[in-house]
């Protein structure tokens, strides 16, 4: 069979047997790029992001968010298991308004994290699943899913969960759990950033994510690498002092890539995804909807294009004027459209 005739069906099937083929079949495939934000329910995102008064015109953020983006990830899943029913409200709303949008999901903590006190190291052995845990999770893993709107299931461990043999047998274990998504994870810790890794996350058939985060001891630094046939990209943001000391959780994400930074993540992400399927990017850096900024800056400078992107946004942040055009989001506007890249 050539190359060219592979189906998307077929190529997650035979990645799993010739992940060194992937490059070639994802990119006469047209790889695709999605971009947009970890979360949408923020309440200082209102005159900023969302426009003043929103909730009293009832329009849900996820109408209002899908666009100008074609993807989002799903933060309240990290968590709690999510309710089957919210997640076919959340479809409805993307769907009437940009039908080819796909939500990524972080998978419940209770898989990634320890109960223990916060200072405890993260390992296989302090993670304490239940079963009831599985089962709630699957639910709404299933909703999403069964409503043919899962792009992904994001495994997020935190940057004390080192590379260890018994870590590694953690991670192979839990993506058999849940093989039948999507996989990506996260380590945050350098330790895991080695052939020996990359090949492990290859032959499962799990995305390696790429991050960027502060640079603190040995945290992994901004990686390129695609061991799956979607790739994944997060940006945290890089509060250096912020991380780990302060005791308000939002001084973490409250950053702004300036554009000189976002130029070494487009070069990154180009690299990416002619590599895999279909690439996500997301930002995280939420507060004062930063990553609305980010996201949009960066879907301008990999298209070339001018885009469109939320009235009060630009006028909060006007940097934006470079890249975007302002549009209030109202009926008969262009949805979030998809990224693609030439091979």
């Amino acid at each position: 069979m050539g190359t060219a005739q592979v189906t998307n069906g077929a190529l997650s099937a035979l990645a799993m047997l010739t992940l060194p083929y992937l490059p070639l079949i994802a990119m006469e495939l047209k790889p695709r790029i999605r971009i947009g934000t970890a979360g949408w329910s923020y309440k200082d995102w209102e005159g900023f992001f969302y426009p003043s008064g929103m909730q009293r015109k009832k329009i849900h953020p996820l109408e209002y968010l899908a666009r100008f983006f074609d993807t989002a990830e799903i933060n309240t899943s990290f968590y709690g298991p999510l309710k089957p029913e919210l997640v076919k409200l959340w479809c409805k709303r993307v769907a009437s308004v940009n039908p080819d949008f796909l939500f990524t999901a972080k998978l419940y903590r209770a898989f990634t994290h320890s109960p223990l006190a916060v200072m405890e190291p993260t390992s296989a052995a302090s993670i304490r699943p239940t079963d009831e845990d599985e089962v709630k999770t699957r639910e709404g893993l299933d909703a999403l899913a069964g409503e043919g709107r899962l792009g992904a299931l994001l495994i997020q461990f935190p940057v004390s969960f080192k590379n260890t043999s018994l870590n590694r047998e953690y991670i192979e274990r839990l993506v058999r759990q849940f093989i039948e998504f999507p996989c990506v994870v996260e380590v945050r810790d350098s330790s895991w950033d080695n052939p020996e890794t990359l090949q492990a996350f290859a032959q499962r058939n799990v995305a390696f994510c790429n991050i960027d985060q502060p640079q603190l001891g040995k945290s992994l630094g901004p990686t390129e690498h695609v061991t799956a046939p979607i790739a994944y990209v997060r940006l945290h943001g890089r509060n250096y002092d912020q991380w780990f000391d302060s005791d308000n959780r939002n001084d973490r994400y409250n950053y702004l890539y300036k554009e000189r930074e976002l130029e070494g993540w487009k070069e990154r992400i180009e690299n990416v995804a002619h590599k895999a399927q279909t690439t996500y990017v997301i930002t995280n850096n939420h507060f004062e909807s930063k990553a609305g900024v980010n996201a949009i800056e960066l879907k301008a400078m990999i298209t070339g294009k001018r885009v469109a992107a939320p009235a009060t946004l630009i006028q909060k942040y006007p940097e934006l004027r470079k890249f975007a055009d302002p549009d209030d989001g109202a009926a008969g506007s262009s949805p979030g459209s998809q990224l693609s890249l030439l091979a």
